[in-house]
């Protein structure tokens, strides 16, 4: 299957080292050097508008809430490549891309609403998720992301404390 690399870049890339290492990642990974998009961009319309696109994003140390456009969209994590101890891609294709179920591995990034209260975070241990990120909502309630190995556990533990799961947005 032919790739079609896209690499989201939202900064200046210009004598950026972390910009020129991730094309040269990519270009090793697909055999093929990334279209780069910069300045606006709304993953799901170039999923769309490029089927059989993987989608390069990259996800830095500030990057808080990166990953909420992928709740109720048809895009999915399928990987996650480490380009500096700031900067990692995460690979991103279309729901229907058949390559997306076949790639990934056991860790799932698990989307979930929960209340502020201490019962979840008593209940929940790092053998079952991590929180990768938190955004705090004007409700009073946090939208986190957890990687985890089984998504079972995880929901019992949120519905059992009265909190809310979101969704899977990939593996990797």
């Amino acid at each position: 299957m032919k790739q079609f690399p896209i690499l989201y870049w939202p900064r200046n890339t210009t004598g950026d080292s972390d910009y020129q290492l991730s094309r040269k990642v990519i270009n090793t990974e697909t055999g093929v050097m990334p279209d780069v998009i910069t300045g606006d961009f709304d993953l799901l319309s170039v999923l769309a508008a490029n089927p059989g696109a993987t989608v390069y994003y990259p996800v830095f140390c500030e990057s808080t809430g990166w990953w909420g456009e992928l709740l109720g969209g048809n895009a999915l994590v399928t990987d996650k490549l480490i380009i500096s101890p700031e900067c990692q891609l995460m690979v991103i294709v279309s729901d229907g891309n058949t390559m997306a179920h076949s790639r990934g591995g056991k860790n799932q990034l698990l989307a979930a609403e929960i209340y502020p209260a201490s019962g979840f975070f008593k209940k929940m241990n790092s053998g079952i998720a991590t929180v990768a990120d938190m955004l705090a909502t004007d409700a009073g309630t946090i939208l986190a992301l957890f990687s985890g190995k089984n998504q079972g556990q995880f929901i019992n533990i949120l519905e059992s404390t009265g909190n809310a799961y979101l969704g899977c947005i990939g593996r990797y």
